[in-house]
């Protein structure tokens, strides 16, 4: 009897094995079926020329994704400025910090559903927040109603003027980002800080270090592989998103970059440019792809192929950049 039973489980193991082998090598059949199909469709358009033009509306064959590729990197590099910080700080204070209070576990179960919201979520919000509600801040706004002359609001910061509201600037669309990707980032730290094991924490302070130097020189470099792995990944969420970009008001036309940068030396040879480009209208690859996509010439449909080669080859790029990062620091670990 016992005999049956056990052949009787080794069958249905067998058959549950053959179903999961299944699911596997269908999902890579057809990736690789669309992966085939993108690469056929913009295999004529991928050229130096298509990384270095703008993109243009009456000859596909000249259209280029120059202020795209521009306007995504002004957005990653604000989103990661932004966000890495707030989030692994709100993540060391939550795991090394907080008591195990009814705020506390409110925070917990509020990132655990904040992680699933969908991206347009943050696009309204981003939209309500960052484009529109400052703007009753702004001195302009109170001169406005009071005199009826329509006045741009300013304040004053660094030395900079800076219009509020903020508008469909880079800025604006760098936070709506950091929003969307803030949970996935303090998430993916908390479980790199808990998986630091607590012997290392409790040597240090036996030996005589205080809270924060065990922090800063034991857990964090311990959990640097794990923080930079969530880090990355949730940045390359954040680089292929169009539904919150569309929201806050990316241009899905635009010959121009961000402050009119279009080389990388520009950056340092003009330094007041580089200031004023988060100040900028700007779009990005994935808002040009999707008005590609849209365009009725069949020309387009090539270009946008072209355009999500690129975006796929610069998240893989991300993706590899995490895998080293975390295979390298883990090589490093000594305990």
């Amino acid at each position: 009897m016992s005999s049956s039973l056990y052949s009787n489980s080794q069958t249905r193991g067998r058959w549950f094995e053959y179903v999961c082998l299944l699911a596997t090598w269908s999902a890579l059949f057809f990736l690789a079926v669309l992966l085939t199909v993108i690469l056929w469709q913009g295999r004529g358009n991928l050229s130096m020329s298509f990384l270095s033009n703008f993109d243009d509306r009456l000859s596909p064959e000249k259209a280029g994704m120059l202020a795209g590729l521009w306007g995504s990197f002004w957005l990653m590099i604000l989103t990661f400025l932004i966000s890495v910080p707030v989030g692994i700080g709100a993540a060391i204070y939550l795991e090394e910090y907080s008591t195990d209070s009814w705020i506390a576990r409110i925070i917990q179960v509020n990132l655990s559903n904040l992680a699933g919201v969908p991206s347009i979520v943050y696009g309204i919000l981003g939209l309500t927040v960052f484009v529109r509600m400052f703007g009753i801040f702004a001195k302009g706004a109170i001169i406005e109603r009071m005199t009826g002359n329509q006045v741009e609001g300013l304040f004053f910061a660094f030395g900079l003027n800076v219009p509020l509201p903020l508008g469909t600037t880079v800025i604006s669309g760098a936070l709506t980002l950091s929003l969307l990707v803030l949970p996935v980032i303090i998430v993916a730290t908390q479980e790199a800080v808990r998986a630091v094991p607590g012997s290392i924490r409790h040597a240090a302070l036996a030996l005589g270090a205080t809270k924060w130097q065990t922090i800063v020189t034991l857990v964090l470099p311990a959990a640097m592989p794990g923080i930079m792995t969530g880090v990355i990944l949730s940045l390359s969420r954040a680089i292929g998103e169009t539904a919150p970009l569309i929201m806050v008001g990316a241009s899905t036309f635009l010959r121009a970059t961000p402050a009119d940068i279009e080389y990388p030396h520009e950056l340092v040879t003009k330094p007041r440019a580089t200031i004023n480009a988060p100040f900028d209208e700007y779009t990005a690859m994935p808002i040009m792809v999707y008005s590609w996509a849209k365009q009725a010439q069949r020309e387009y449909q090539g270009i946008a192929s072209a355009g999500i080669i690129v975006l796929v080859t610069v998240l893989l790029t991300m993706n590899g950049l995490a895998i080293y990062i975390r295979n390298r620091s883990q090589q490093h670990l000594r305990w």
